[in-house]
């Protein structure tokens, strides 16, 4: 059933033409078929002003309508038209003509060959009600059994009945009083109580949404003057001793027992001979049983049992299940067949009681003719031999007492050839691996044969992938590349054929080929998904990328304030919030196909606010237990949650951490201080930081108590020599615990049997005056308020104020270990006189004059620190051959104690220092001469020279054989040599010598010429500069057979220091730019050196990077293979300072200036040499690094002549010393010599192997130790500019 709906609503439910199943397309004449009609029944309320009844159907020609109404010819008073040709089906009623037109209609569609009808659709327009009448007033006795009848009109739907007062207030209802599925009020024995004058009966329809109910009646019980007789149970309802019961399979079952009594009876069910079945409900206080959906099962007798103290009374329920028609399985379908052939229609129907089957043919009944073979046999219509004639529409109506259903049948008996319906060259497109359908729809009549060609086949396609199918089309199962091309589909039956073309195009498949991966991301990040694919080019117009976040898509705009920005197959998502996180899909498609990848974004974010903060007090208000329950961590797990507090008293408004705790607590235990107004909070932390704290807790107050603890960081100092200053941290004012803080100091001498003197003091100092000096006290200090005393303090030890010491150490000695170190011992100053902490001991060196030139007074001076208590010293850094004068003084904080009695001593002689130069001149077959100048550091008593020539081999550079030389006289600068080989390649190494030994060799190498290289060209004069030069070469070590690479010839050395970083320049020599060398440095704080990664020379420079600001380094160019002991050049830089003006100018460039200025005046002077040889022939040449000028040898590496001198002459005294004492001076390492040759050979000095962590930064001023004994000391010395010294 349905409601009308205005006829500016779509019109209602269409069914579909019963003659489904067959299709016969709109081009070929066929009988009418209903494609859709208004269902029944059509309820009509006032509120419409219209009522529309549809009927519309389908046919060729264009179908006719006509109506009945109550099996009578009917023409509607108003129908819609849609052409001005053809009338429609659908008819309109308005408000005035429902009334009189409610009744039964049928709709009627005919055109030449056939007539299709509806079933019956009926019109209802009335509206329920009650009748108006004054219903009588019941009077019953006490006791008596009352029945108030409703007799509710009927309506359309379902209607619910229900009993309530005039006021609207419901009928109380329980086992005595109940309402029937009748509508009925019955009450079982009438009470005083069910006296009123209002008991409506209402009924309520809900699909027509209309309440209406009975006249009000009115109930008297009569009042017994005792209690009413016990009554044996009788039923009110139903009457009688049993009932049968119909129901319609698939409603529900009703079976329904109200009894009368005195007292009230209680009712039981039971199903005879079987189980009540499981699904069975027991309704209005028991007296209703209900199952719903009703099954064949279900029939059979019932029970109902009325029980009281009385007796019992029984009623029977004989329960049949019946069924209105269906169809068995379908409706009959339509028919095409040819003509000739037998028709069989079947109308397979089910009911109970079983249905009648009526037969009609185009609307009008169809009855048995047997004479014209047209048989009507029950459910079945034969139609043999079928001609043309015979196409027509049959209807099939089956009908039983419970309902009706009609079916249509369109039969059609024709020959007809082939036509194909489907559009001829239809263009396909597939993508490769998917199936595509090649439709190909033919009408025909007989059935057609069916073939697909692929054009250049002979051959139908019909096997593997192909499969023709029934309907005509082809389906080609997984295509590739080749199936593309042009098929043909043919179409043939004994009326004739016919064919179409059809394009197939097999595309590319669309494929994502960089997915989008999970990602965690921050809150209030951008997060960035890729999802790059790959397509068929011809279907770029249709190609797009989608976003779908947990199956949503995602509306991307264009729009600045857009959080969400999708380019180049890139998904961005602006300042991720919570609400992002989720499963994000991309979606790649084509107008053919798609493909999909999906992400899980997961957004980090702070952790949530603590809830339910509680305070519990565990042991009393100081000692309490904070919980709470933790917030959210938004998928980065809680590490911590930190505990802060509010107090109101002295910080009010501020908020301080009080606690940590674990982030899987969520408790704190907390110790309270006293006198405090409290309020908490807690946070929570997680990896993306910290999240809002909690809402505050309620203000909890702690009461004063004395001091928890006694100040902390207690110092006691001397700033004067008769007092002691006391100061200490004082407590927090929260930690105060009260009013009325204060502190007590007490304090006494320390060792003696003395009393504690006690001061209460305010703050947090106290001075302790007229005290002896240096001497040691005991002191504590405890806290108190007006509520008591901290714990008992700890004492602490400390002494009265410091004096200058007042004597010097006694006894100096001073034992010469060698040329440049000796070891100075004494007898420590007595410990009184030092009156303060020993910081250590001053020694005091002065330089007075050289004995090379005793006339001259030098006033040199250095010091050294020593910390600690000791009593000798190792003094570095002197000079060869002179005299000293040597004290040494104890110190404390206060300052110098007095000097001791000054000790003079000598240095004795040492090896003097390279050549300045070396050069061959007038060069002869046979013949060279050498040139060279003098030592500029002599170190004594200069006696001579030792010169070594070596032969080499020009081929390999392999040492043939070595020529010692001794040259007497100090002041000689030339040597003849003769007895050379023509021609060929000498080496020379030329030392200086004194009485204490030889210096360090200077080398150079030259060719003696043949008389066809005679030439005029001055040698080129090796010239030592104070620059950080090295013209290096190679050369053969005697004895060894082999010749290692040659050391790279390396020009204009120098270096770029910024505060990470320096850059070590170089020019190298044409004939070995593709040499290797490597660059080390260190930190002269650590021992570690590091060494890069061979480097090409013509790179010109490398970068020392990483380095640490204001530090000092050495560098060093090594040769390759010769990494050990072998240097090209050395440095000391030090790295500027971030920020800082670089005022200075580097180092390594000023040197180069300076030697730059210092070659030329050598070159002059070498010059001015050689001007008296009349022949001269140039060799190559090489030489060694330069020493560094006097005033940077000494002042910047003392330690380096020290180990030159020993290991050429070891002194037996240094040998034996013992290195016990601190600063003395030891290195067993051998490392090169700064700017020495890569090469060493007898004669040559030793490596530079001195450590220069600590003597490198010498300088003016006296030094100092750390208090863990390492030497922080400086050595600085003033020296003359001087050429050459002693």
């Amino acid at each position: 059933m349905r409601l009308a709906e205005p006829p500016q609503l779509a019109l209602l439910l269409a069914l579909i033409s019963r003659a489904a199943g067959l299709y016969i397309p709109m081009q070929v004449e066929q009988p009418p078929t209903i494609v859709s009609h208004t269902p029944s029944p059509v309820i009509a309320l006032p509120i419409h002003e219209s009522v529309t009844i549809e009927c519309k159907a389908k046919g060729n020609p264009p179908p006719e309508y006509r109506w009945t109404k109550d099996g009578e010819e009917f023409q509607p008073p108003y129908v819609t038209t849609k052409s001005s040709e053809h009338k429609n089906g659908t008819f309109v009623l308005l408000k005035k003509h429902l009334v009189p037109f409610q009744g039964k209609y049928r709709c009627y569609a005919s055109n030449k060959l056939g007539t299709a009808m509806t079933e019956e659709i009926e019109l209802m327009a009335r509206l329920p009600k009650f009748p108006k009448e004054t219903p009588p007033p019941v009077v019953v006795k006490e006791g008596d059994p009352v029945v108030l009848y409703c007799n509710p009109p009927l309506g359309a739907g379902p209607r619910s009945l229900y009993w309530m007062s005039i006021t609207l207030q419901p009928i109380q209802q329980d086992e005595r009083v109940s309402t029937g599925i009748d509508g009925n009020l019955y009450i079982s024995h009438a009470l005083q109580n069910d006296s009123r004058p209002d008991y409506c009966c209402f009924a309520s329809f809900t699909i027509i949404r209309i309440i209406v109910h009975k006249p009000a009646t009115a109930v008297l019980v009569e009042a017994l003057p005792e209690a009413p007789p016990v009554r044996i149970p009788s039923m009110l309802l139903p009457s009688g001793v049993q009932t049968k019961k119909v129901v319609l399979k698939g409603e529900d079952l009703q079976l329904e027992c109200i009894p009368e009594g005195y007292p009230t009876p209680k009712v039981k069910w039971m199903k005879m001979g079987e189980k009540m079945p499981p699904r069975a409900k027991y309704l209005n206080y028991g007296k209703l049983l209900t199952l719903s959906a009703a099954q064949e099962g279900d029939g059979g007798k019932y029970m109902c049992t009325a029980t009281n103290s009385a007796g019992e009374d029984v009623h029977y329920f004989d329960v049949i299940v019946e069924e209105p028609p269906g169809w068995v399985k379908e409706p009959p379908q339509g028919q095409l067949t040819m003509i000739g052939s037998d028709v069989h229609i079947k109308c397979a129907v089910r009911g109970k009681p079983l249905p009648d089957i009526t037969w009609r043919r185009n609307g009008e009944l169809f009855r048995d003719d047997p004479e014209n073979y047209r048989r009507v046999l029950d459910d079945t219509v034969v139609l043999h031999g079928a001609t043309q004639q015979d196409s027509a529409v049959y209807q099939c109506e089956a009908s039983n007492s419970h309902g009706s259903i009609l079916a249509n049948v369109n039969i059609m008996v024709m020959n007809v050839a082939p036509l194909i319906l489907t559009r001829n060259r239809q263009q396909y497109a597939v993508v490769q691996g998917d199936d595509i359908l090649m439709d190909c729809s033919v009408f025909s009549s007989p059935p057609s044969v069916l073939s697909w060609v692929k054009s250049g086949d002979s051959e139908a396609v019909h096997a593997g992938r192909f499969l023709t199918l029934g309907d005509g089309s082809l389906r080609v199962a997984g295509a590739e590349k080749n199936d593309s091309g042009t098929y043909q589909c043919v179409a043939n039956n004994t009326e004739g054929g016919a064919s179409i073309t059809a394009a197939l195009d097999v595309k590319d498949p669309t494929r994502i080929v960089r997915r989008p991966q999970d990602a965690q991301i921050m809150s209030g990040t951008t997060a960035q998904l890729m999802c790059q694919a790959e397509y068929d080019k011809s279907l770029q117009a249709s190609f797009e990328v989608l976003w779908r976040r947990d199956g949503e898509d995602i509306q991307l705009s264009a729009e600045e304030n857009s959080r969400y920005m999708a380019a180049d197959g890139m998904l961005q998502i602006m300042n991720v919030n919570l609400r992002d996180e989720g499963v994000y899909t991309c979606v790649a498609q084509t107008s053919l196909d798609k493909d999909n990848a999906t992400a899980l974004l997961t957004v980090l974010d702070v952790p949530d606010a603590p809830t339910n903060l509680a305070i519990v007090e565990v042991s009393g208000p100081r000692n309490v237990v904070l919980v709470w329950v933790p917030g959210s961590d938004h998928n980065s797990s809680v590490t911590e949650f930190i505990v802060e507090f509010e107090e109101s008293q002295w910080e009010p408004g501020r908020w301080r951490e009080l606690k940590k705790v674990p982030g899987n607590q969520a408790t704190a235990e907390l110790l309270l201080h006293g006198h405090l107004n409290y309020k908490f909070r807690v946070y929570g932390v997680n990896a993306v930081g910290p999240g809002p704290p909690s809402e505050p807790s309620e203000r909890h107050k702690t009461p004063p108590a004395a001091p928890d603890r006694n100040p902390a960081n207690i110092k006691i100092q001397g700033h004067l020599p008769h007092q002691m200053d006391i100061s200490w941290e004082p407590l927090s004012p929260i930690e105060h615990n009260g009013p009325g803080l204060e502190y007590r100091v007490s304090y006494r001498k320390a060792g003696v049997d003395d009393d504690w003197r006690e001061h209460l003091v305010k703050r947090h100092s106290f001075v302790v005056r007229n005290t002896s000096t240096f001497t040691p006290y005991e002191i504590k200090i405890q806290s108190r308020n007006s509520h008591g005393w901290g714990p008992e303090p700890k004492t602490v030890s400390g002494y009265s104020g410091e004096d200058v010491p007042t004597a010097a150490p006694r006894d100096i000695a001073v034992e010469v270990f060698n040329t440049t170190v000796l070891r100075v011992s004494w007898t420590p100053a007595p410990s009184a006189t030092v009156r303060g902490h020993l910081g250590g001991y001053h020694v005091r060196w002065m330089r007075k004059r050289s004995l090379l030139n005793p006339n001259k007074t030098l006033d040199e001076r250095h010091s050294m620190s020593f910390p600690g208590n000791r009593s000798h010293a190792v003094v570095p850094g002197l000079h060869p051959f002179s005299e000293y004068r040597l004290t040494v003084n104890v110190f404390n904080k206060k300052g110098n104690g007095p000097n001791s009695d000054p000790v003079t001593f000598d240095t004795p002689e040492g090896v003097p220092g390279q050549p300045s130069a070396l050069a061959a001149s007038n060069g002869q077959e046979d013949s060279l001469r050498l040139v060279w100048g003098p030592p500029r550091t002599l170190n004594g008593v200069l006696t001579g020279y030792f010169l070594q020539c070596q032969h080499m081999n020009m081929s390999t550079l392999e040492l043939v054989g070595t020529q010692e030389i001794n040259i007497t006289g100090p002041d000689r600068t030339e040597w003849e040599l003769h007895g050379l080989t023509e021609g060929s390649l000498y080496r020379f190494l030329l030392s200086a010598c004194t009485r204490a030994g030889c210096g360090p060799a200077l080398a150079m190498e030259s060719n003696t010429p043949s008389n066809a290289h005679l030439s005029p060209t001055p040698a080129v004069v090796r010239v030592e500069s104070s620059c950080n030069c090295s013209l290096s070469f190679s050369t053969s070590v005697p004895g060894n057979s082999t010749h290692p690479p040659l050391v790279p010839i390396l020009l204009n050395i120098s270096s770029y220091v910024s505060d990470t970083f320096a850059k070590i320049s170089w020019t190298a020599a044409d004939s070995q730019r593709d040499s290797q060398l490597y660059v080390a440095y260190r930190n002269n704080r650590d021992s570690n050196w590091w060494i890069s990664e061979a480097v090409n020379t013509s790179q010109n420079f490398h970068v020392i990077d990483g380095l640490q600001p204001g530090a000092v380094y050495t560098v060093r160019l090594l040769a390759k293979g010769l990494l050990d002991n072998a240097s090209i050049f050395e440095d000391v830089i030090q790295t500027r300072v971030k920020g800082a003006a670089n005022q200075q100018s580097d180092f390594s460039t000023k040197g180069w200036v300076i030697g730059t200025m210092c070659a030329a005046a050598l070159l002059t002077l070498v010059a001015l040499m050689v001007c008296f040889v009349r022949r001269n022939a140039g060799g190559k040449y090489a030489g060694t690094p330069p020493p560094p000028a006097p005033s940077q040898q000494q002042e910047m590496f003392p330690l380096e002549e020290v180990k030159e001198k020993e290991d050429l002459h070891p002194d037996v005294e240094s040998q034996e010393m013992n290195d016990d004492t601190f600063c003395e001076y030891s290195d067993s390492e051998e490392k090169p010599l700064k700017g020495s040759s890569s090469a060493c050979l007898d004669g040559c000095g030793p490596g530079d192997g001195v450590s220069r962590d600590s003597l490198v930064d010498y300088a003016d001023g006296d030094g100092e130790f750390s208090e863990d004994g390492s030497f922080i000391g400086e050595y600085c010395e003033t020296r003359p500019p001087a050429a050459a010294t002693a």
